[in-house]
């Protein structure tokens, strides 16, 4: 790789992470200031509207509310799903950002290999949650 495509490629990469930083900060921002409990701009699910059962992302945004403002055990009853997947997720960071520091050979930060066991466990959740047994899973 020449020395232009490489700093193309570099510069692309920041402009991503650039962009992908300030959209989870709006995002982030938004949900913190209105409560979704209150404004009606949130999306509906579309899921829930039609069937009646819970999805693995509905009470999400009400999670990542109540974990904004510290109420931990309410994120965890509106969504445990949620707070699962961000402990990975920054646990999964935390491992890949010291691999790239001691500069080891790191590969994807997600590889694909880890997509079917998470829709495997997203898709028992949502099972789980919709049964009389696991109630408390539903928000």
């Amino acid at each position: 790789m020449d020395s232009a495509t490489q700093k193309f490629s570099l510069t692309n990469t920041w402009c991503v992470v650039i962009v992908l930083a300030v959209t989870v900060l709006v995002i982030v921002a938004t949900v913190f200031f209105f409560n979704p409990q209150t404004h009606g701009f949130y999306p509906v699910c579309q899921f829930h509207r039609l069937t009646g059962w819970n999805c693995p992302g509905c009470g999400m945004t009400r999670a990542l509310y109540a974990l904004l403002h510290g109420e931990f055990l309410k994120a965890l009853h509106d969504n445990a799903l949620l707070l699962c997947g961000l402990i990975l997720l920054a646990l999964r960071g935390g491992w890949w950002g010291i691999k790239e520091l001691c500069g080891r050979a790191n590969g994807e930060f997600f590889p694909a290999k880890y997509v079917w066991p998470l829709l495997a466990v997203a898709l028992v959740f949502s099972v789980l949650r919709n049964l009389p047994a696991f109630t408390y899973l539903s928000p």
